[in-house]
Order: structure tokens, then sequence, then C-alpha cells
């Protein structure tokens, strides 16, 4: 995957017709299907990070379908058909994460308003403006405040179901106990170590759990956004791999830039413990709270291994 697509995508000529088509056809005029009192809802997420939280959520009072779902596909680069946009049109709740990352999604939405459509833009939930970091999956406190406003959009469209979605909710949060044990471990055992990082995927969580994260922020930066490293940036972190300064190596599985390959090979050559973390859930069709989970065994285990070689906090 070269560097250049990962920067989110202005609307391209596919797109354009498509959105052409949905207002010739009347999409843009009909939206949603009004909903008769007992009839499940659609919930309709541009992602199934969102997805996978909203399904949970919803149990049988919902039908939930996401649109990216295979971890090979690049949801920045992503270009929608005509089966995404009639998805899209006839959800009583969209989910788009927002902040850049699926413009997409939000396009498709404006070419088929619904007066009784419930649109969570998590960007605009958190209150986050142009510039900032859009993986906010990845930044813990954002994903249970994500969780709250998915349950608010719920008891909107279906108010006698607001205790039902509140139980689920407290399911939701009592099978996050894996998630929840593994970041406080890593956060009491391992605050202050040094690792770097192949893009701003990683920042939140990496903050979270009191990580040093040694790579500069404009290097993880690029990569996510598809634009070029610069050659201080490049020095600085093959530095740190060659040098054995950073103690685990985390990189996105799914942007494999050929500066990212770079490093991994260095990492690899010199002993330093790789990471593979993913955009999108791995595998499909595993819950959110699993996923995660699963990667932040991976790293503990990393971090064991690391510092049981006698690297130090520095």
């Amino acid at each position: 995957m070269g560097t250049k697509l990962r920067r989110a995508p202005s609307v391209g000529l596919g797109l354009v017709g498509l959105l052409a088509a949905l207002l010739a056809g009347g999409c843009g005029r009909s939206g949603p299907a009004p909903l008769r009192p007992g009839e499940r809802f659609l919930v309709v997420a541009a992602e199934n990070f969102w997805g996978s939280l909203a399904a949970q959520l919803a149990g049988d009072r919902a039908l939930v379908r996401s649109i990216i779902v295979n971890p090979a596909t690049d949801p920045h680069s992503y270009q929608p058909s005509a089966g995404d946009a009639r998805l899209l049109a006839g959800a009583n709740m969209a989910i788009v994460n927002g902040l850049g990352y699926d413009d997409w999604a939000g396009q498709l939405l404006r070419a088929s308003p619904g007066a009784g459509r419930v649109v969570l833009d998590v960007g605009r939930q958190l209150g986050l403006g142009e510039g900032a970091n859009p993986h906010r999956w990845y930044f813990p406190a954002d994903v249970r405040r994500v969780i709250d406003a998915i349950v608010a959009g719920y008891d909107r469209l279906d108010p006698p179901g607001a205790a039902y979605f509140a139980a689920r909710r407290e399911m939701l949060n009592r099978s996050f106990a894996t998630y929840d044990r593994l970041a406080a471990e890593i956060r009491s055992r391992y605050a202050g170590v040094p690792v770097g990082y192949s893009e701003s995927i990683f920042q939140g969580l990496g903050e979270y759990l009191g990580l040093r994260l040694l790579t500069p922020a404009s290097f993880a930066r690029a990569v996510a956004e598809g634009t070029d490293v610069t050659a201080p940036d490049k020095r600085s972190v093959d530095r740190q791999a060659e040098g054995r300064r950073i103690a685990v190596w985390i990189f996105n599985s799914q942007n494999l830039t050929p500066d990212v390959q770079r490093v991994n090979q260095i990492v690899a050559r010199v002993g330093i413990p790789l990471v593979p973390i993913s955009e999108t859930l791995a595998p499909a069709k595993a819950s959110f709270e699993s996923w995660q989970g699963s990667q932040l065994e991976a790293l503990l285990r990393a971090l064991e291994r690391a510092t049981a070689r006698g690297l130090r906090r520095r």
C-alpha cells in the first residue's frame, strides 16, 4: 500500500456519479421509512469498530450493518458502492467517524437526508475539530463516551426500549473486563517505557497506557495521512531502532508503507519485539473488546520480553 493512498480522499469522480444517481433516483427525497411501533430499526456504521459496539448495544431491537468490514480495506481511501449508498439511505441511525476519516459516508448521507434519522458523527460528538487525531476508537475514554452516545440515539428512536438498552450497556461494560485489566497491568508495570509506533492510530492508546512514545509525532502523522515523511524524521526513527532506544515497535498492519517496512526490518534485525495492530476488526467477526484485548495481550507480552532482555526506563 503506497503512502499516497492514506490521505482521506476528496469527492472523486466515482463518488460524484454515485451521488448524482442517488439524487436523480429520489433517494435524496425519501430517506429512511418511518418506524412502526415495535419494528426493529436499522443502524448503519461506516466502519465495523463502531458497528461492533452498536450491534452489542442494540440486541434484538435493531438491525446493525457495517460497511467497512474487510481487514484488508483501507478506510481512508475507501470508495463506496451503490449498495453502500442504498444501505445508508435507508438507515434510521448512521454512525460515522468524522474528522476527515470517512468523508464519503457524510457525503452519501447528505445526498439522502431523512427527517427522522439519527446521525452520530463521532468527532462532533466528542467536540473535536479539524486536525484532531481521527482514530478515536484507540482512545479508551472516548470509546466509553461513544457507547453512551449510541445508547442515547437508540433511546430517541425507540423510547420503549430505554431500559433494555441500559441493560445492554451494562452487559457491554462488563465484557470490557479483560480489556480494562490488561490496560491497567501495562500501566502499572510499564509506564514510562519508551516505544516506537508507525502511525498516529496508536497515539491515544499509548498515552492512556502511560508508555513513552518516542517516535516523532510528525512521522506518525505523515504515515497516517499519506504524506511524505521528512528525511530528518526517517533518520530519527531509524536511529531509535538501530540503537535499541525503543523497547517495542507497534505498527499498523493495514498500512505497510515503504517507511514502515524499512523500520520493521531494522527492529527485527536488532531484536526489538514487533507488535502489529489493525485499523479495523481483525478477524472481521471479532467483537470490539476481544479485538482490542488481544492486541493489548500481544503488547503486554512484547513488553515482558523486551524488559527481560534488560531494557530500562530512560
